[in-house]
């Protein structure tokens, strides 16, 4: 059965991302540290087409999150530019060069309609513009018996958590303090979110949490 999922690094102060985002620093000020345990490891090497790496547990946790995804949604802003807007006549390609790390399709929601966007390796971008229930509708499709992948950011992650469509989370809590930024965890307004914890899992420079997202997580 597919299985509607998130993963994602999280400060210790809830931000996905840090203030004040721009192209140049599409992760916001010290955004980039809460992936310092994650480059590391030999399966974010492999996926970057990249050799050698560490194997500790967090690269455990990073192979069993790789594992059996068909398709993934993510926010406009994940994919890019930072601040949105129409694509242009020379739109935005996203920041992971012709070779995203995806290897599936990856529908993203926005306000701006646009053809997909076939990319090298096995990535195809897709653009929806009727919102997340058909955002995530087309990703199970697409999946089929496959697990759904949310990518983020922050906002994104709000709102399916706030409806009740996400069936899992797993945040990969770094001991950095950003300040301010994008975070997914605040503003839920009336949603009863609840969550069972599934495990936890200390690691170098992170700890690994991960919860089920219960039965009636849903904007009341």
């Amino acid at each position: 059965m597919s299985t509607f999922r998130c993963d994602i690094s999280i400060s210790l102060d809830g931000f996905v991302a840090g203030p004040r985002q721009s192209v140049e620093n599409p992760l916001g000020e010290g955004g980039e540290r809460l992936h310092d345990w994650v480059v590391p490891l030999a399966p974010w090497r492999e996926a970057h087409d990249k050799e050698g790496g560490d194997d500790n547990e967090s690269a455990r946790v990073v192979e069993e999150a790789r594992q059996n995804v068909g398709a993934a949604v993510m926010g406009r802003n994940m994919f890019g530019p930072i601040g949105g807007g129409t694509w242009g006549e020379d739109p935005w390609r996203g920041w992971w060069g012709e070779n995203p790390p995806y290897h599936y399709p990856v529908f993203v929601v926005t306000h701006h309609e646009r053809e997909p966007l076939e990319m090298e390796g096995g990535t195809t971008f897709h653009f929806v513009t009727d919102g997340i229930e058909s955002a995530l509708e087309q990703a199970k499709q697409a999946a089929g018996d496959r697990d759904v992948m949310l990518w983020g950011g922050g906002q994104i992650i709000r709102e399916y958590l706030a409806t009740g469509l996400l069936d899992e989370i797993e945040l990969h809590v770094v001991p950095v303090l950003l300040g301010g930024g994008s975070r997914p965890l605040d503003n839920l307004g009336d949603a009863d979110v609840r969550l069972e914890q599934v495990r936890a899992v200390e690691a170098p420079g992170v700890t690994h949490l991960k919860y089920r997202v219960l039965p009636g997580a849903a904007e009341r």
